[in-house]
């Protein structure tokens, strides 16, 4: 019998190996042994959904035979960093798009590129840094693939860019019957739009045509900034002046009420930091022992506003764009998700109740003793483009970073704050982030995205059967 169940292991193990090969499926083969087994986690380790199948295509190709041969509900997922379900859908198919990771072309004369949607912005960066270019608009972290920061339509800390849909040139898309199409605003315009921000509502985005940037030199200035006087010291000193490329501010805790503002001007002045880039697999133990002590240590806090940030303003700094372009998530992971985690949530409120909303938002997170690290304040156009935009209007938005514990209770306490929270950027004219936890009720859903109907009408002439689903478009779409 043993000899038997060994030889039957043997033979699934061979099978698992062989899908991996063939771009099939990419679990260790003692996950790939049953349907029941397969779970799609984030990088949270919280909601994680179970799945009938995952896919791991390499090509568009295999992409389209992959949704055309699967009857069910059909998820796309990239480096996984949403938090709420966002890129698997229960009992469906996970198409894990991280081995669609090559160049297709890059055209320093046109200042464009074209990715596999898989790519890593790191890995496009080292491609891009000999040429002297830099991407035009990303995330603050590098580890997120490009598919995924469109899916999401992720901003940075870019002055003036606002979300990274203003940077596209063109979208490679496979739809619900496996056809495989251009999008652009020239060319299936309403798909374009639908997709930049759609979280894979109405096909898989397949490869992606981005504007890029010249690689420039860097220095960073640290300012501190009365809260009320936040607003005017960033039109005035970040947005009008024409040398500012990278701003954010924080917020610190208990009182969040003291923003340090952080602008990256380019310089001429001689490089403090030689590297051109951010080394790869660096290890963060003092990062991460310090951010722990932050939640965890009574009177912490004292240490980052009296100790952290003076040693921050006192330190010169002169980089290259893409070294500050290319720092790594690594730096704020725990070292263990066994009874808590760090997550985000994020707010848009517009310039005019940036500081009512401000001033609310810390008294709540005060009242429900949050165990917040700091919230970031960063910038926006409004968004003219996306067929869901978080940014109606030009916006402040309001990155919450906090430390959530992983038991059940926890979880329950959250979602009442942050129900709250919603309803506090809603009665400010503002709206909330979507790659996040669920825990927003499908009436605030509507009002903060009243385009949703819109978005709903595009997906029945694209998907009319409802192929490509999540769990964020379960519950509210």
């Amino acid at each position: 019998m043993h000899s038997k169940l060994h030889h039957l292991q043997g033979r699934r193990t061979f099978l698992a190996q062989a899908l991996g090969t063939a771009g099939i499926v990419t679990l260790a083969p003692a996950l790939a042994l049953g349907a029941s087994e397969l779970v799609v986690a984030n990088v949270t380790q919280i909601y994680p959904v179970q799945v009938a199948r995952i896919d791991t295509p390499t090509t568009v190709q295999q992409v389209s035979a992959l949704v055309q041969a699967w009857n069910g509900k059909v998820a796309v997922g990239g480096g996984r960093y949403s938090m709420g379900g966002q890129v698997a859908v229960r009992g469906g198919q996970h198409l894990d798009m991280r081995q669609m990771n090559h160049m297709v072309w890059v055209r320093t004369d046109a200042m464009l590129a074209r990715v596999q949607a898989g790519m890593r912005w790191r890995d496009l960066q080292d491609i891009l840094d000999p040429l002297n270019l830099s991407v035009k608009t990303m995330q603050s972290y590098s580890n997120f693939t490009v598919g995924g920061a469109v899916s999401v339509n992720a901003h940075g800390r870019y002055v003036g860019h606002g979300p990274l849909g203003n940077t596209l040139q063109a979208l490679q898309m496979v739809l619900a019957d496996g056809s495989i199409v251009e999008a652009s605003l020239g060319e299936n315009s309403d798909l374009f739009r639908a997709a930049i921000g759609g979280y894979g509502a109405c096909g898989v985005i397949t490869e992606v045509e981005l504007r890029l940037a010249h690689n420039v030199r860097i220095e960073r200035t640290v300012a501190s900034v009365p809260l009320e006087r936040y607003v005017e010291h960033f039109d005035k000193s970040v947005l009008g002046d024409k040398a500012a490329i990278l701003h954010n501010a924080d917020l610190l805790p208990p009182e969040f009420n003291a923003p340090v503002s952080v602008t990256w001007r380019e310089t001429s002045k001689p490089l403090t930091e030689p590297a051109r880039l951010t080394p790869r697999g660096q290890s963060y133990g003092l990062e991460q022992n310090v951010l722990w002590g932050l939640t965890e240590l009574p009177g912490a806090e004292r240490l980052y506003k009296n100790v952290l940030h003076p040693l921050l303003q006192g330190k010169p700094a002169v980089k290259w764009l893409n070294h500050e372009a290319s720092l790594d998530l690594a730096l704020l992971e725990p070292r263990t998700r066994r009874l808590s985690t760090y997550v985000l949530q994020e707010y848009f409120v517009p310039k005019d109740n940036f500081l009512p909303f401000t001033r609310a938002l810390a008294a709540s997170l005060q009242r429900h003793r949050v165990e917040a690290l700091n919230v970031s304040i960063r910038h926006s156009p409004a968004d003219p483009l996306s067929m869901l935009p978080w940014a109606q209007v030009e916006v402040f938005s309001l990155v919450l970073y906090y430390k959530q514990r992983t038991h059940v209770a926890a979880r329950t306490q959250v979602g009442r704050w942050t129900r709250e929270l919603i309803d506090l950027v809603l009665a400010h004219q503002g709206r909330y982030y979507l790659p996040y936890q669920l825990h927003a009720t499908p009436a605030q859903f509507d009002a903060a995205y009243p385009e949703a109907a819109l978005l709903r009408s595009i997906k029945q002439r694209f998907d009319p059967l409802g192929k490509f689903s999540n769990e964020l478009w379960r519950k509210y779409l």
